[in-house]
């Protein structure tokens, strides 16, 4: 991780612009405070990546929420939306950089684009999809890229992938949580039934009705605490009293949009 935070360091000079790439079920919490940091008047843009596993309306509350506070913002689906939209998005906010190299006789000059973001956010994915080709190692768990390289996509940009870079210290442990939940820590460092837990707390808040349909739950069960909805789900999973086996299958099912699509970030209201 201090390698690769180096490795932005001595780059971030050599590109026109950054894309810093967010969970959007989680868009300020997958945001690594370092990073923010290093880009200081560096042009950028924050891409909320997996926007098919978030709810759609918050995500729309987050878009306008950036935009509103000067940060440009767009939401993909790293699988499915084209290469244009993030370029037009790009041509927006570089259109004054752009009109005074035209003035200069500069007409084509591809732009260099660095692709910054948390570990298991998608950027090896999204870049793939952008350049047409499988150049960039892609996995469903975090540390995968392991080097820069630096990627041709389209006629107009030249992108430079990263490795996912997770700051060493979370201040509020339910960031932790949380991105333990979407998989940007490894399974192995953390203790999975108290981010099940936390994640029952939130579907119960939040969508129910989805809890109750995917475990054929009934409402005495669902107005207990969550340790007895533990419990209960373990068992309707057929693992008896192996909470730690149904823990990591609702880890899973939550990372696979199995209870529905959500966002666990909410505005700040001293910001509406």
């Amino acid at each position: 991780m201090a390698k690769a935070l180096r490795q932005v360091k001595e780059n971030i000079k050599k590109v026109d612009i950054v894309l810093e790439l967010v969970d959007a079920r989680l868009p300020e919490s997958s945001r690594n405070p370092q990073l923010s940091e290093i880009l200081q008047n560096k042009p950028s843009i924050i891409i909320l990546t997996k926007k098919d596993l978030a709810n759609a309306a918050k995500t729309k509350e987050w878009i306008n929420y950036y935009e509103e506070n000067g940060v440009p913002a767009l939401a993909v689906n790293s699988l499915k939306d084209s290469l244009k939209s993030i370029e037009r998005k790009i041509l927006q906010v570089l259109s004054e950089k752009i009109a005074t190299q035209k003035e200069r006789g500069i007409v084509h000059k591809r732009i260099r684009v660095m692709c910054i973001g948390i570990p298991n956010v998608g950027k090896s994915t999204l870049l793939n999809h952008l350049v047409k080709k499988n150049v960039a190692q892609v996995g469903n768990k975090p540390g995968v890229t392991k080097a820069q390289q630096w990627l041709k996509a389209g006629k107009n940009l030249v992108l430079l992938d990263t490795p996912g870079i997770l700051w060493p210290k979370f201040e509020d442990p339910l960031i932790g949580k949380k991105l333990a939940l979407t998989g940007a820590i490894k399974d192995t460092l953390f203790a999975k039934d108290d981010v099940v837990l936390y994640a029952l707390e939130h579907f119960l808040k939040t969508n129910p009705n989805q809890l109750k349909e995917r475990y054929h739950l009934d409402e005495n069960v669902m107005k207990g605490s969550t340790v007895d909805l533990l419990l209960v789900i373990t068992q309707k999973m057929g693992f008896r009293d192996d909470y730690d086996r149904a823990s990591e299958r609702l880890i899973l099912e939550c990372r696979k949009g199995r209870l529905g699509n959500y966002t666990l970030d909410e505005i700040p209201q001293n910001n509406n």
